[in-house]
């Protein structure tokens, strides 16, 4: 997951992840770091994509705003596991609220100055440069 390390919701968003996963799984990786810049690239995305998604690289495919939401749904233990039945929703739908707090989300949610520093144990799923 390529995510918005200045973003206090995506990083809440992390650490959820984090505690909910069903196996230890995901890798995190600073959207504007140079090694977040770089994947991101190579999945034709640039500087300014980033800033209205996270991005879900799960088998060779990129998985933007919703989609990459879902999926990680999938990786989550149950009851959150359930909440990819939202895929029911027709994807202009669900995008178009994932925009709207995309937009918001550091007026709603606010930023954070100084870089995640993940708790130790969990440093090697991280890739903050």
């Amino acid at each position: 997951m390529i995510f918005d390390t200045r973003c206090i919701l995506c990083s809440r968003w992390v650490h959820f992840l984090l505690r909910h996963e069903a196996e230890t799984r995901l890798h995190f990786i600073g959207a504007w770091s140079p090694s977040g810049l770089a994947l991101a690239a190579r999945y034709g995305f640039e500087p300014q994509d980033l800033q209205k998604t996270y991005l879900v690289i799960t088998e060779g495919v990129a998985l933007k705003r919703s989609d990459a939401g879902l999926a990680l749904l999938g990786h989550m233990k149950p009851p959150w596991r359930w909440l990819r039945l939202l895929r029911i929703v027709p994807k202009p739908i669900r995008d178009s609220v994932y925009d709207v707090v995309a937009r918001n989300r550091y007026r709603w949610f606010g930023t954070i100055d100084t870089c995640l520093v993940p708790d130790p144990a969990l440093r090697d799923r991280f890739t903050l440069d």
